[in-house]
């Protein structure tokens, strides 16, 4: 008996070059055992026709470079990549980020040998309109500290000293800035998370040789506290509910390995489980998740090379690697995904930064249209950063010579079907540019499903699944 996964579209996807590849995920929580499970043996009855592949994939190849990808021709006017991050909160009310000294900083707090001065700021996004807040001290701050906004208004800062990091909670008071000391964390390296979706903790994490501490810095009480050590070396950081309970990470196995995305339960003693296998050997991190569709956004190189993917928790059909989401000469990396969307993952939008030689732009894709929508953006955008309404409208944190703080609103564009595909010339002017190369239709071939589907969702599968 063999198992083909027969799903709306799934014929077309493999002819526009979109790869899939067989996915293996469990649910945190769940019954399954902490590892992953042996791979079936590939079907003896079935012999891979090299010769028809390698035909297809150089006809591929040739109408690829023949309709190169379309770049906007003017994606931004030298924009600027802040060295430390611009960082929102899970609902999109408040953001922090440090920020270079302003000229009304006195001069006997700018750094003797000429380096630049760093100063929290805070910025308000859920106003009628944006303002930032800065939130300067005595000393400016070194660069490689570390702000994490909270939803009361606070902003967490960890700083590097000598045995350690602190952490301390700033705020505004009146003229002057207030300052509450959490504590210390001994250790070599402290890595703050992306805030949780409870607005009121905050997490950080402490890399060692073998194992890896998961640390409460905030919304505890009695100041930071490690709540767990977990085996292997971990990093990333993805929160999987509303309620800041799951967490996924990027686990290294402590003597090397392949990298796997397991999800963390702070319900159950941060109990660990596993949450995405595609191959045994592949390296497989979880980039983004949407909490109410289930839509995950997936980096690995099971295709064979680094690839940008996605996949649905709860779906026991293949990750898919869309080939729109390789563009030449560009790196693509997801950092928003639209909310809301409950049992439509395939109807999110997702924002994108898209870096090249011109600078960074913005990227629009959804997982239904297989289009990927490159746009513009302001001057002096925050790149990477922004955050979605329900409605689709996405709004972008630019800073510049003109403003100190603003936000651009961008609705996503629709997914449109062009009416004809032009020649060697190009793509319709709509900005929008398909899966793949155009190739003629080919015979449905079967697509392994995934080994350990995820169960307990209500989250209905995407497309069908047919055996015979």
């Amino acid at each position: 008996m063999t198992a083909c996964a027969i799903e709306d579209g799934t014929a077309a996807e493999v002819e526009a070059g979109e790869t899939v590849e067989p996915v293996e995920l469990v649910e945190p929580g769940s019954d399954e055992p902490n590892g992953a499970a042996e791979p079936p043996d590939p079907p003896t009855d079935a012999a891979p026709n090299v010769a028809e592949d390698a035909a297809a994939d150089a006809a591929d190849a040739a109408t690829e470079a023949a309709c190169p990808p379309v770049v906007p021709q003017r994606p931004t006017a030298e924009t600027v990549l802040p060295t430390p991050a611009f960082t929102i909160t899970a609902n999109g009310a408040y953001a922090a980020r440090l920020t270079a000294a302003r000229p009304e900083v006195p001069e006997n707090e700018v750094p003797e040998n000429g380096d630049t001065a760093w100063f929290p700021e805070r910025w308000t996004l859920d106003g009628p309109e944006p303002y930032a807040v800065p939130l300067p001290l005595n000393q400016p701050e070194d660069a490689g500290s570390q702000v994490l906004p909270l939803a009361d208004g606070r902003v967490l800062i960890r700083r590097r000293v000598a045995d350690g990091h602190t952490l301390s909670l700033l705020y505004p008071t009146g003229p002057g800035t207030g300052e509450l000391l959490l504590g210390a964390v001994e250790c070599d390296e402290l890595t703050l998370l992306p805030p949780s979706p409870d607005g009121a903790s905050a997490y950080a994490l402490s890399t060692g040789a073998y194992s890896t501490g998961l640390w409460l810095v905030a919304g505890g009480s009695n100041g930071p506290e490690q709540i767990a050590e977990l085996p292997g070396r971990c990093s990333g950081g993805v929160w999987l509910d509303r309620a800041g309970r799951l967490l996924a990470l990027d686990r290294e196995p402590a003597g090397g390995g392949p990298v796997k995305a397991v999800a963390v339960d702070l319900g159950r003693g941060a109990e660990m489980t596993p949450l995405l296998q595609i191959a045994p050997d592949s390296d497989d991190r979880l980039l983004l998740a949407d909490p109410d569709s289930g839509l995950l956004l997936i980096r690995s190189d099971a295709p064979g090379h680094d690839r940008l993917g996605w996949g649905v928790l709860g779906s026991c059909l293949p990750v898919r690697f869309p080939e729109c989401l390789r563009p030449a000469d560009a790196a693509v990396t997801p950092f928003a995904v639209q909310p809301g969307q409950m049992l439509m993952p395939e109807s999110c939008a997702v924002a994108l930064r898209i870096d090249g030689a011109a600078g960074s732009w913005l990227g629009v894709w959804r997982p239904a249209g297989r289009r990927l929508h490159q746009l513009p953006v302001p001057e002096g955008w925050l790149a990477g950063s922004g955050v979605w309404s329900r409605e689709g409208v996405l709004a972008l944190p630019y800073a510049n010579g003109e403003t100190d703080c603003a936000v651009a609103l961008l609705t996503a564009p629709a997914d449109e079907e062009p009416a004809a595909v032009r020649g060697p010339n190009g793509y319709p002017e709509n900005g929008m540019q398909p899966s793949g190369a155009v190739a003629p239709p080919s015979v449905c071939r079967p697509v392994p499903l995934g080994q350990a589907p995820l169960v307990g969702r209500t989250v209905p599968l995407v497309g069908r699944t047919t055996t015979d």
